[in-house]
């Protein structure tokens, strides 16, 4: 009986792997450096988006389908900010990223917008931008504490390593 059993449920042990979703290690990029990003590198905060509104919708998205949400403040004349944007639409991670995350990029201008949000999650101010919160959608908290700027050097770092950072906030 209890090999009849195993028989039954190796062919569940196969569609494991098609299964997986939040929790699943970080893709492999083919982009060893920021030069090998596609140009023009995106220019993904809106200045004229409602940060709030994104926000707290992108939140119930998280709450719904049990993953982290993850802000990404940044600005369109930041470089680490492009390149980090860059990183996200390569066709490794942009599929990777959705499964994972609920992501929601906001604009802080000159640092003069969106500057309270930080505040909601502990923080007291933004250090720098790129400034990426990981967000635990069921109780608000912040899961990646004193690592806000982690790839505030993203025009340096090698994409892998973002995306390896990335992987260590999955569910």
């Amino acid at each position: 009986m209890i090999r009849r059993r195993l028989f039954l449920g190796l062919p569940l042990l196969a569609l494991l792997p098609a299964m997986t979703k939040p929790g699943e290690g970080a893709p492999q990029l083919k982009a060893k450096s920021p030069r090998q990003l596609p140009l023009p590198l995106p220019a993904p905060y809106d200045s004229t988006a409602d940060a709030r509104r994104d926000i707290a919708a992108a939140t119930a998205r998280a709450r719904k389908r049990n993953k982290p949400l993850l802000i990404d403040f940044g600005a369109n004349w930041c470089v680490d900010c492009r390149v980090l944007a860059g990183v996200f639409e390569l066709p490794e991670m942009k599929p990777w990223l959705a499964r994972n995350f609920e992501l929601v990029q906001v604009d802080v201008g000159e640092f003069d917008k969106n500057l309270d949000i930080p505040k909601r999650y502990g923080l007291s101010r933004l250090a720098a931008v790129p400034a990426l919160l990981v967000i635990d959608a069921k109780t608000g908290k912040l899961r990646n504490v004193g690592e806000e700027i982690a790839l505030g050097d993203a025009r340096i770092m090698k994409p892998q390593s973002i995306a390896d950072w990335l992987a260590r906030w999955t569910i």
